[in-house]
């Protein structure tokens, strides 16, 4: 993929009016312009982009591609028949982001109208740009808005309404709340509770339940992850909102706060790495074997939901997306292979209630 630079004037007539990060810190809105025309960036850590719109010519739009200026780091230009001011327009006016739940997309609004769109499955590799107000059809550089336009709108309201929601006082609190009594209605009473996710959105808590409910083994969840919606969920699952929100659980008769390395681990991966989590899912551990949580002879986890032997945790909803709670089962660097070459069902056979609840 291509790359720019992210900040300050580059040099060749090309200045940055607008850069903002996500909530996360995942993905950079770059918006550039020179003279000619002006362009948005999705981009990835290190200016790697990941998803471009052609915003709009400030000049008469031609009728044949330069060749020179496309293979420039230029803000590309539409031609005429692509472009609903053929003549030009003025440069931008005051530019606002709004960035979907999950970060890993981003709409952009000028004087307060809806401009483009920059979804998370945007693809510039695969021919997918973002969308323009000012494109007709499809180009590489930006598709038509006007036609997309119905189909975004509910995303854009629900991502408006979210970041309204978390920013103000005591939606944390409440969610929190609200979780931590489905737990206590689940598996007993809350015991410790720790700060997984430092000074970084997204929170990230997790909370300890000691043995209870006729169980010898604790009981550990994470507290935040369903909070957001994970990114790239709609591109490989055809019902996100029964896959999109998930909290990670762990049995262990181990020292708890070992085990709670794992969510320090996984508790933000989704958002910071723009993927997720879900049932069969595995993760390698990522430092030295010796210094794994549940015990040295593992090598990282499958996650996996409905687990018979231990508790159910389904029932909790949030935004009309249910949230299921994957367990994080260790298994051996054998067992990744083994998954990694036939799928998660191959390794069940091996996964006695023992490796279940008594690891650490």
């Amino acid at each position: 993929m291509a790359t720019i630079r992210p900040t300050g004037e580059r040099g060749d007539g090309v200045e940055v009016v607008l850069t903002d990060v996500n909530p996360y810190g995942s993905r950079t809105l770059v918006v550039e312009r020179d003279e000619t025309s002006s362009v948005a960036y999705l981009c990835g850590p290190g200016g790697t982009v990941h998803g471009a719109a052609w915003l709009a010519n400030h000049g008469p739009a031609p009728d044949v591609i330069d060749p020179e200026r496309l293979n420039s780091q230029l803000p590309p230009v539409a031609l005429r028949e692509h472009t609903r001011h053929p003549g030009g327009r003025a440069h931008l006016g005051t530019l606002r982001p709004l960035w979907f739940e999950e970060g890993d997309g981003v709409a952009l609004y000028e004087n307060d109208e809806l401009l483009a769109v920059i979804p998370g499955w945007a693809d510039l590799g695969r021919g997918m740009p973002g969308y323009s107000r000012d494109a007709l059809g499809e180009t590489p550089f930006a598709w038509s808005l006007r036609e997309a336009h119905d189909g975004l709108a509910p995303r854009l309201a629900k991502a408006q309404a979210y970041w309204e929601w978390r920013g103000t006082d005591g939606s944390w609190a409440s969610f929190q709340q609200f979780v931590m009594g489905h737990l206590d209605r689940k598996v007993g009473p809350a015991g410790r509770f720790w700060d997984a996710g430092g000074d970084r959105l997204p929170t990230v808590g997790i909370t300890e339940r000691p043995p209870s409910h006729g169980r010898d083994h604790t009981i550990l969840s994470t507290v935040g992850m369903s909070c957001q919606r994970m990114p790239t969920v709609e591109q490989y699952i055809d019902r996100p909102d029964a896959y999109a929100r998930v909290e990670l659980a762990v049995a262990t008769s181990g020292d708890a706060r070992e085990a709670a390395r794992l969510f320090l681990w996984l508790g933000q991966y989704p958002w910071h790495s723009v993927t997720w989590l879900g049932h069969g899912h595995t993760a390698k551990w990522y430092h030295r074997p010796e210094t794994f949580p549940l015990g040295s002879g593992y090598g990282g986890v499958v996650m996996l939901a409905g687990l018979p032997g231990l508790p159910d945790l389904s029932g909790f909803s949030l935004g009309g997306d249910s949230v299921q709670w994957l367990w994080l089962v260790p298994i051996t660097p054998e067992e990744l292979r083994l998954v990694s070459a036939e799928g998660y069902r191959a390794l069940l056979p091996r996964l006695s209630a023992d490796r279940l609840t008594r690891a650490g």
